[in-house]
């Protein structure tokens, strides 16, 4: 394996769901290059790969599908938000979540749509069809969290998503 391959597994095994603008900007390479020695780690079974949501994530070969999506998901700086309330504040109403971390219920119920799907985050309702989140695997979530942090893009790019929603909020 060359050095810029080790460099790439040893990145992908320490940050499992890291997406390639953020290889390219912890280790300084090409996007050429990038795409090169990846597309040959996949290929030769060294790495794994996964869409989620527009993103192409990279993964280390015994990495779970619960892993997968929830590195993925909390690498965007609004999901990471949402688990830390919920983690913080135990089971709580989508009001309350979106209050507390400024954001339209818009924006919070397109994050959910993917938290539920890949079982992070269940929606309990109860008798009166209110419904309560609660984290599925909260010492999981927290592993994850203390794992992943946002790159400066998708900081960027969450930002300028809650402006638009505070600009267009009725």
């Amino acid at each position: 394996m060359t050095d810029q391959r080790a460099r790439l597994t040893s990145y992908v095994t320490d940050h499992p769901g890291v997406h390639f603008s953020g290889l390219q900007e912890a280790l300084d390479l090409a996007t050429g290059q990038t795409q090169y020695h990846l597309h040959r780690l996949v290929r030769d079974g060294d790495l794994d790969r996964m869409e989620f949501y527009g993103r192409t994530h990279y993964y280390p070969i015994d990495c779970p599908s619960w892993d997968r999506a929830a590195f993925a998901l909390a690498r965007r700086e609004t999901v990471r938000d949402v688990l830390l309330v919920l983690l913080e504040s135990g089971p709580s109403v989508p009001a309350t979540v979106a209050d507390e971390i400024d954001i339209a219920r818009s924006t919070l119920e397109h994050h959910l749509d993917h938290l539920t799907t890949h079982d992070i985050v269940r929606k309990e309702r109860d008798s009166r069809n209110r419904v309560t989140l609660v984290l599925v695997q909260p010492e999981e979530t927290v592993r994850v969290l203390e794992t992943v942090a946002p790159s400066v893009s998708d900081r960027f790019i969450d930002r300028f998503l809650r402006l638009v929603d505070s600009v267009f909020e009725v």
